[in-house]
């Protein structure tokens, strides 16, 4: 409670261009579901942590109006150019737990690879001011890296491994931002009280892939990014092989990737 939370909005300063081009578009199977819980077409979808869109923009066919909100000001500048021509897709510069949006306004809120980087206590108080009776929040992640080699799969969770050990050594002392366990959504959304109906649901969606945008999936994670911009050059032949490792892997080849994600969703 009472955190600074503008110190993990900071942490994807930089790199919003390439975090758009390589991450998954949001599935069109976290819209059959949610809509199955809602059992009616929204008036209003309100998606928190948008980051550059990718999960905002989907709603637009289906809604009247689709709010964004994002803190990070490089992502929402991203969301609000490749959303030009959407009339009924908004953004808003904000947190996910001072929305500043009307009471009983929202039909669905979601939140797409972000509710980690939330107070899950007054997000969720937050969601609740929002959402009309009959509501759905939902959470949904992916996890990292997609199915598709298990050589390239080994050489991305090798290049991790480096990550972490370099965050450790390097950046840890002075770490300042805060991230809440993605184990815990499910918990910590049935622990608040706030929901009639509460489960997880698992699924999966392929995506076409090359070899570059492998790689740039790697990089548009926030902890090898933090590294990066430290300079700190120890990762850096770490990198480089994990990147000639996956070309030579690849090749010139387009091929199919399976993201796998986990959905906790709840009905107010």
């Amino acid at each position: 409670m009472g955190e600074n939370l503008q110190v993990n909005a900071d942490r994807f300063m930089g790199f919003a261009d390439l975090y758009d081009s390589a991450r998954p578009k949001c599935p069109e199977k976290v819209k059959e579901i949610i809509l199955k819980y809602m059992g009616s077409k929204p008036s209003l979808v309100v998606d928190i942590g948008c980051g550059t869109g990718l999960s905002t923009r989907i709603w637009s066919d289906i809604s009247r109006k689709v709010i964004g909100i994002e803190p990070s000001p490089d992502m929402i500048e991203i969301a609000r150019e490749k959303s030009l021509g959407l009339d009924n897709v908004t953004f808003i510069s904000a947190f996910s737990d001072n929305t500043g949006l009307e009471s009983n306004s929202v039909d669905i809120i979601t939140a797409s690879q972000s509710f980690h980087w939330m107070n899950p206590e007054t997000t969720l108080q937050e969601s609740d001011r929002l959402l009309k009776n009959g509501g759905v929040f939902a959470v949904y992640d992916c996890d990292w890296p997609p199915v598709c080699n298990w050589e390239a799969e080994f050489e991305y969770n090798k290049l991790f491994e480096k990550v972490n050990e370099v965050e450790l050594k390097y950046l840890e002392a002075n770490k300042k931002f805060i991230k809440w366990s993605k184990d815990n959504h499910l918990s910590n959304i049935e622990k608040s009280e706030h929901f009639r109906y509460v489960r997880e649901i698992v699924f999966s969606n392929t995506e076409l892939c090359d070899a570059r945008r492998f790689i740039t999936i790697a990089l548009s994670q926030g902890g090898l990014q933090s590294i990066i911009k430290s300079n700190i050059d120890e990762i850096n032949s770490n990198l480089n092989s994990f990147e000639k490792r996956i070309l030579d892997i690849f090749g010139e080849d387009k091929f199919e990737v399976d993201f796998c994600y986990r959905m906790r969703i709840a009905v107010k």
